[in-house]
């Protein structure tokens, strides 16, 4: 199902600093930079008249990402010579990392097109140019918050002068045209980055921090490892991917209010989600390109009510039929591109799963907590006895990965 092996490879990421030769107002890492890019590549997709094969963009991000992780904290311009240079060894130690984690996934066949992508096959040019443009946009909005404090360095304005440079390589993609021309684009992308700055867990120390936005990341791609189990149809896997990408993007306007805070007070959980329907409908959807406001409402887990009004679930299995999202019991039954299904049971699975990560980890690295040790346990309660979600062992998986993550 999804490897506990590679769960742990992914919280490395968390770890990784970026910019750290720099003074930084704060912590920039690897995994809040490969959730932008991913954010930021699902807008420049839909600025592509024609479409984009999503399923195959996903999977691209996803070789690159694990690619960055196994090589661990290295210069940018240093990765980039090695890769010129070494590409092939490189790619070929970086495989044999992962092999423990993911030689068994599909058989061995999702290491193989891995392979093949890092080869320079495998997936179109359009999605590996979208991928870059994605890839740059996240670094020049990082180097933002680089540059105020590093202004006084000798070398800060020839980095400037860099970094814009690198620009006229995507001017041929609109939706970097668009966000040069700022609005919606630049405001969206702007948006989700204010979730990089959000800790998860704020109530308590935590070894290691993750923001809101990087949790997100995790939480989308355990989903695309179920889907692929699963054997979701390409849209199915690609909308439930992005559906777990923006789960929490209103916690941008609202920031995360801890589940307990919410039962404890009679009626604030529907005033907030009140509260966060208006925001969306108002402050996050204008901002998208008009055409695909309709699908990211979709993923944002927004429904018109039959009467009049609005109400909001991420988690809810859903397809798109006439025009208009509908729930549905299991959206492992509508497993075909044109039901456009999302398997939200299966993003809130992964949500726990994520979040039960977090406080693991923390523990076993020594820095803990009651919040820490009784959510952990809350969740492992919680799949005990719960309702199978696409036929997973999630209790079992727990168990899995709580022995994974305690061996040295």
């Amino acid at each position: 199902m999804i490897p506990a092996a590679l769960i742990r490879i992914l919280y490395d990421a968390a770890a990784m600093q970026r910019w750290n030769e720099y003074p930084r107002m704060v912590e920039l890492t690897e995994l809040d930079k490969q959730a932008h890019k991913f954010v930021i590549a699902y807008f420049l997709a839909g600025f592509e008249e024609g479409g984009v094969d999503q399923a195959r963009l996903i999977e691209a991000g996803i070789f690159e990402f694990l690619r960055r992780v196994i090589v661990t904290d290295i210069r940018p311009d240093v990765f980039r010579e090695v890769v010129r240079e070494k590409g092939a060894e490189l790619n070929g130690w970086v495989l044999e990392q992962l092999q423990p984690a993911l030689g068994a996934m599909e058989g061995g066949a999702f290491l193989e097109r891995m392979r093949e992508y890092l080869a320079g096959g495998g997936v179109g040019a359009r999605e590996r140019h979208l991928l870059a443009a994605a890839h740059y946009l996240a670094t020049r909005w990082e180097f933002q918050i680089v540059y105020q404090s590093s202004r006084f360095l000798a070398d800060a304005e020839q980095l400037r002068e860099s970094v814009e440079a690198e620009l006229a390589r995507y001017k041929d993609v609109k939706g970097v045209v668009e966000y040069c021309f700022g609005g919606g684009l630049v405001k969206l992308v702007d948006l989700n980055g204010r979730l990089r700055f959000q800790v998860r867990w704020a109530q308590t120390p935590r070894l290691p921090k993750t923001t809101v936005l990087g949790h997100a990341l995790i939480v989308a791609l355990l989903t695309y490892f179920y889907s692929r189990a699963a054997g979701a149809c390409p849209q199915r896997l690609a909308n439930t991917f992005w559906c777990a990408i923006f789960h929490d993007l209103p916690e941008a306007l609202t920031r995360d209010i801890v589940s307990p805070v919410k039962r404890s007070v009679a009626g604030l959980d529907a005033l907030i989600q009140e509260v966060e329907i208006q925001r969306i409908r108002e402050k996050i959807l204008p901002l998208a390109p008009e055409r695909l406001q309709p699908e990211f409402a979709y993923l944002l887990g927004l429904y018109p009510k039959p009467g009049g009004g609005w109400r909001k679930d991420e988690f809810e299995e859903r397809i798109w039929r006439n025009g208009q999202s509908e729930a549905v019991a299991d959206a492992g039954a509508y497993n075909e591109n044109g039901f456009g299904a999302v398997d939200g049971r299966a993003v809130k699975a992964c949500d726990d799963l994520a979040a039960f990560t977090e406080a693991a980890i923390s523990i076993n690295h020594g820095i803990t907590s009651s919040e820490l040790v009784s959510g952990k346990a809350k969740i492992k309660a919680k799949y005990l006895h719960a309702q199978p979600v696409g036929g997973c062992d999630w209790h079992g998986l727990l168990a899995e990965l709580e022995m994974v993550l305690a061996a040295p």
